[in-house]
């Protein structure tokens, strides 16, 4: 047979040979059997769990109360097997995944315990049922459904390793998009593939070198005598979106066949292989960049910002008053210091601090950062900055919408690392802006504070911000928030 490959791709491609089979028993549908059994392992786990904790924890089931005991159980395994379709428990994604699927089953769980406690309290009957019990089983089920997510994608990782799910996909076009193709399908694990070859109109020596080197078996006409025959599941073109005229005569040639026709990405699109596709009406569009924090999301941290800040406003005040009282005993000017600073969408704002520099050396614009023995700061101010005292009224500008608690730290626009400034350092310095600035942030609890006099010290602070502004959660922000305190405690790098 791999002489027969090398014939092919060192002569015409006519007659195609035909196409060699896939050893072993192969069926796609066998995916969907596989993940339509896990759904009813998983929701039976739930019922099954129930009538396991009765039987462990309760000494006694009056009658009265098993036909309840029963339709609890029921009621669960129905409303989990729905939410687990509704989280995505058995999307593409997770199927081949233990850490994806674990985290959506549990969501899942999670929230079908929430609807029973809320059903039980709805409908007065919460007190009726053995809290022991609850627990029991809502352990219990949480503990069976990991144990049988993780086996059944240990399960379904060997059956797809056989190849037992694959579907055989013919390519037609066998240039450099098709290529580039090839490359992508190879290289992805989660796809459940073969690919068997390339197809094209083309003679083999009007074809561009191909990387990936799998052999090309005939024309469009021997593409569909070999679906004819039952030796593809799919084709995927994989012409130029600009010619669009022989795009529209394959597609036509090949849509009276039994097979799923599929367009490849154009070559351009290659670039953002991993950006989700939407559809807008009913015209398909791919999504490069969305607006980090958004939606719900950002309803949720604006709560966050003004629950916190102003219960922290409220606490602070004494400290506020005491700060206030020193900086006007050490020093003559206004208590507070304001300055501008590069916000949300690159958008000016006015920066509010406890003012600790002399007021004739305060730097309104073509800010200079404060170094270690700066002569410019007070003696209060010195101790403001190491304990980051200064920095709290910004819990002003939250308040106001300006800034959140946690997020990129706001720079001056003029300000430098080295001798160049921020935005002329990294092209990208700009993505910061993406969102709001924050009084404390990623960067800053990992040491990455004061003084950024080198463009290394710029990269690490802008690679932190950017993980931040990816992987947001309330969690994260509460987590940076507690380790802020901890870190004031101890950090050397304020001055």
């Amino acid at each position: 047979m791999l002489q027969e490959t090398t014939r092919i791709e060192a002569h015409a491609p006519e007659p195609g040979p035909a196409i060699a089979a896939v050893p072993g028993s192969r069926s796609p549908v066998l995916l969907e059997v596989a993940i339509l059994i896990l759904r009813a392992a998983e929701m039976i786990s739930v019922v099954a769990t129930a009538w396991i904790a009765a039987a462990l924890v309760l000494d006694f089931i009056p009658d009265r109360m098993a036909q309840a005991y029963g339709n609890a159980a029921l009621i669960a395994g129905l409303f989990y097997a729905a939410l687990a379709e509704v989280t995505g428990c058995y999307d593409i994604d997770t199927r081949f995944s233990v850490r994806t699927g674990w985290a959506r089953v549990m969501t899942a769980w999670l929230s079908t315990g929430m609807f029973l406690m809320t059903l039980g309290f709805l409908l007065k009957v919460s007190e009726d049922f053995s809290r022991g019990w609850a627990i029991a089983w809502f352990a219990a089920g949480g503990i069976a459904l990991l144990v049988l997510r993780a086996g059944g994608t240990a399960w379904m990782r060997r059956l797809k390793q056989r190849g037992v799910f694959n579907h055989r996909v013919a390519i037609f076009g066998a240039g450099s998009q098709g290529d580039r193709l090839a490359k992508y399908i190879l290289g992805n694990e989660k796809l459940t593939i073969d690919l068997v070859g390339f197809f094209d109109d083309r003679l083999p020596e009007r074809l561009p070198e191909r990387e990936v080197q799998l052999p090309l078996y005939g024309n469009l006409d021997d593409l569909i005598t070999h679906i004819r025959t039952g030796a593809i599941d799919q084709v995927i073109v994989a012409l130029p979106w600009s010619a669009e005229k022989r795009l529209q005569e394959v597609v036509a040639e090949l849509a009276i066949t039994p097979v799923r026709i599929r367009l490849a990405p154009d070559l351009a699109t290659f670039a953002f292989a991993q950006r989700p596709v939407v559809l807008l009406g009913d015209l398909p569009v791919m999504t490069l960049f969305e607006r980090p924090i958004s939606g719900f999301d950002q309803i949720t941290k604006k709560i966050e910002d003004m629950v916190i800040g102003a219960i922290a406003l409220i606490l602070l005040a004494p400290l506020f008053l005491i700060a206030a009282i020193a900086i006007k005993l050490d020093s003559s000017g206004p208590v507070f210091f304001r300055q501008d600073r590069e916000g949300f969408n690159n958008q000016r704002f006015r920066i509010w601090k406890f003012r600790s520099m002399r007021t004739d050396q305060c730097e309104a614009d073509g800010i200079t950062q404060a170094r270690k023995d700066d002569d410019r700061i007070t003696r209060v101010g010195r101790f403001l900055r190491r304990t980051s005292i200064d920095e709290l009224p910004q819990l002003f500008n939250v308040l106001s919408g300006e800034m959140s608690l946690v997020g990129p730290r706001p720079h001056a626009a003029s300000t430098k690392a080295g001798d160049r400034v921020f935005s002329e350092v990294v092209d990208h310095y700009a993505a910061r802006h993406k969102v709001k600035p924050g009084m404390t942030g990623w960067a800053q609890v990992h040491g990455w504070r004061g003084e950024t006099d080198t463009e290394e010290k710029l990269l690490k602070r802008l690679e932190h911000d950017l993980y931040y502004i990816e992987n947001w959660s309330v969690l994260l922000d509460l987590y940076i928030i507690g380790r802020t305190a901890i870190t004031l405690a101890f950090q050397k790098t304020a001055y």
